[in-house]
């Protein structure tokens, strides 16, 4: 039996946190996932006019992007539990002149609003949670009858390489093993339908897309995976997962680009996983 007073694992599985590299990295990786997501919201009826309730929003890239989706007439509360996080999304929100999005700080599942969301939508929250199907009925409430539950996760058994590009396979691993380690679900994107019929949830409907790119069109990826390693080197040290040296951050991201290019792989990303149904 684990002694907990000796077990390395952070009370909270949200290992990332929210320093100013990682809110910086979440813009980045925003740049290349948002079309995926746009197109999942799309397909769950996220139209023009509707009031969405976005959950952990981070530094806000998924609240804008439902307030683009929403336009002028709709309107987008984002939540979070970090205010430095918040800080941050309020200062873009002014940066772009949003008149349509606003912050809360909080745990949704357990605020109150005036009225009900046409929408609640989420991304890359679930897995961070200790009881995603707990999440999941403290949240449907927020929903008018009719709307709309969405939620993109990833699965992280997607991750892989063609001709083999041994130094970003070993880099999957080593972030995959730190999330597991630190209670991160590493599969909640496949886990999604599971998670929806335990919360007494209609049947989701079901997107998958990925990153895939190949030669020098490879660079994108491989900088998205290079700087969550980044963020995630202190938790992989402390986990036994791999060592500085072993990672070596510095010359990380050139080196799976250069060896990729050598062999002509083909890299593919983590599965992007949406699921919705209505309530």
């Amino acid at each position: 039996m684990t002694n907990l007073s000796d077990d390395p694992r952070p009370s909270s599985p949200y290992v990332l946190g929210h320093s100013d590299r990682e809110l910086d990295r979440l813009n980045k990786q925003a740049y290349l996932i948002d079309p995926i997501t746009r197109r999942f919201l799309c397909a769950a009826g996220i139209v023009p006019g509707m009031r969405v309730l976005d959950v952990g929003s981070g530094a806000g890239d998924m609240a804008f992007l439902a307030a683009d989706l929403v336009g002028a007439g709709g309107e987008v509360v984002g939540t979070d539990r970090s205010p430095a996080a918040l800080a941050t999304a309020r200062q873009r929100t002014d940066g772009r002149s949003l008149r349509n999005v606003i912050f809360r700080e909080g745990d949704p599942a357990e605020m109150t609003f005036d009225k009900p969301f046409d929408a609640v939508i989420g991304r890359y929250v679930l897995m961070f949670q200790r009881e995603p199907t707990a999440m999941l009925r403290g949240l449907a409430p927020h929903a008018r009858r009719g709307g709309v539950i969405f939620f993109h996760e990833p699965d992280w058994d997607g991750v892989r390489s063609f001709p083999p590009a041994p130094t970003y396979d070993r880099c999957c691993q080593w972030v995959r093993e730190a999330l597991r380690l630190s209670g991160a679900e590493i599969r909640m994107g496949t886990k999604l339908f599971s998670t929806f019929i335990a919360a007494g949830l209609p049947a989701p409907s079901m997107q998958l897309e990925t990153l895939v790119a190949g030669g020098a069109n490879n660079s994108d990826s491989l900088h998205l995976i290079a700087d969550l390693a980044g963020t995630l080197a202190n938790a992989m040290e402390r986990l036994g997962v791999a060592t500085a040296a072993e990672v070596g951050l510095e010359t990380l991201a050139e080196r799976m680009i250069s060896e990729a290019a050598a062999s002509a792989s083909v890299i593919l990303g983590r599965f992007e996983v949406g699921a919705w149904s209505r309530v």
